[in-house]
């Protein structure tokens, strides 16, 4: 049971990296666009505590971030995380000489002092994360950069499907050993408490 466990962890893990919201990639050189240039990397900043509007940010960084590089390893990526509540969410999206229409028309004027500084042949655009959750975060960032989603394969789609089988076979184990252990406390406790009446009548 202890091995199933792993394994299903293991599954999980690397399916969860695959598959669902950021699993895409990103525009690279050797296929921008003049509509959707190059992404050269992106920088998230967030407070740890997710009051104030960074529940979302959390979120994507926790969610999204792991596929997006999984997708595109040689686009950097960096995050800042902060106690200031009352600071930013934003993520800096660099882009290879110009920003895409959609992200100079989107672009947010939040500052963000803790994203590194453009280089000269880089353009960045902002994305203002507060209260945003991170389906919301991601339609932005997909808009703004023109990243191209994939699609969970026929195989990966199989595995999901057997993996909540599992899971719910494995809740259903839970929940019988667990009323076995609870069935034998009471029958425990009930032997003591009629062990106890026999003592007293015994004292009668």
């Amino acid at each position: 049971m202890v091995n199933l466990f792993k394994r299903m962890r293991k599954l999980k893990t690397i399916l969860n990296v695959r598959v669902g919201t950021g699993a895409a990639i990103l525009p690279a050189a050797s296929k921008a666009t003049a509509e959707f240039p190059a992404i050269t990397r992106l920088h998230l900043t967030y407070a740890r505590k997710i009051y104030g509007g960074h529940q979302g940010a959390r979120h994507f960084w926790r969610n999204c971030l792991p596929r997006l590089k999984f997708y595109n390893p040689g686009v950097r990526m960096t995050v800042k995380q902060t106690d200031e509540q009352e600071g930013p969410a934003a993520l800096t999206i660099y882009f290879a000489e110009q920003a895409s229409k959609a992200a100079a028309l989107n672009a947010s004027q939040v500052q963000d002092k803790y994203a590194p500084a453009p280089s000269e042949t880089e353009k960045t655009a902002v994305v203002d994360l507060k209260n945003l959750d991170h389906k919301e975060i991601w339609n932005k960032v997909k808009m703004m950069t023109g990243a191209e989603e994939l699609q969970a394969t026929a195989d990966e789609e199989a595995e999901l499907k057997k993996l909540e089988k599992m899971r719910q076979q494995s809740d259903k184990d839970r929940a019988r050993v667990s009323a076995i252990r609870q069935a034998k406390k009471d029958q425990e406790r009930m032997l003591q408490e009629a062990r106890g009446e026999v003592e007293k009548l015994r004292q009668l």
